[in-house]
């Protein structure tokens, strides 16, 4: 069984976290987040450490720690310094642009997609490459995957959207026909 929830998790300079209840403020130079803690759960700041413990000893409570512990170091890391997800456009006449916080895309459709971006969340676009960053790690994922999942990689050609560093399984085409026809044809 894991132990990551025993772990503590260091605050880093620059990032203010105030406890308040159940709810854990993370403040810094990215921006606030706000994150509701579990009444299982049990925070203690001390000093620049934080550590979480289970307010009873059942298995359930042990696999919350856990999952507190990495959203709370994901706040943590994504107010020093945003979290990024790079898309790639693979394919001819696949364009994107940024316009404030919209994101124009031409996938081959009939009409371009507008994506607007959720609060915390930017675009940028360079070449054939979309980035998205912002605080909340979890919400970048998302909007990532919202994104790719306008236009998945196919396995033919590889064309669509698809990770920065993403393998795509192409599969082989449609086999040929031999010389001469089918065997036994006049």
């Amino acid at each position: 069984m894991s132990r990551i929830g025993q772990k503590p998790i260091e605050i880093l300079s620059g990032i203010t976290v105030n406890l308040k209840d159940q709810t854990l403020e993370v403040a810094g130079s990215m921006g606030k987040m706000q994150l509701n803690i579990s009444d299982k759960i049990q925070i203690k700041i001390d000093g620049n450490l934080i550590k979480l413990e289970s307010k009873n000893e059942h298995p359930s409570n042990k696999s919350l720690l856990g999952l507190y512990r990495t959203l709370i170091n994901n706040a943590i890391v994504g107010a020093a310094k945003s979290w990024a997800k790079s898309l790639e456009l693979v394919g001819v006449g696949y364009r994107a642009q940024t316009s404030g916080q919209e994101l124009n895309l031409s996938l081959g459709f009939s009409h371009p997609i507008i994506m607007q971006a959720p609060p915390g969340i930017k675009f940028e676009v360079a070449e054939n490459k979309i980035t998205v960053s912002g605080m909340d790690k979890y919400l970048v994922g998302e909007i990532a995957a919202k994104i790719r999942r306008l236009k998945k990689p196919e396995p033919y050609k590889g064309k669509g959207i698809k990770y920065v560093g993403e393998k795509i399984r192409k599969k082989a085409g449609k086999a040929t026909k031999a010389l001469g026809g089918a065997p036994g044809a006049k």
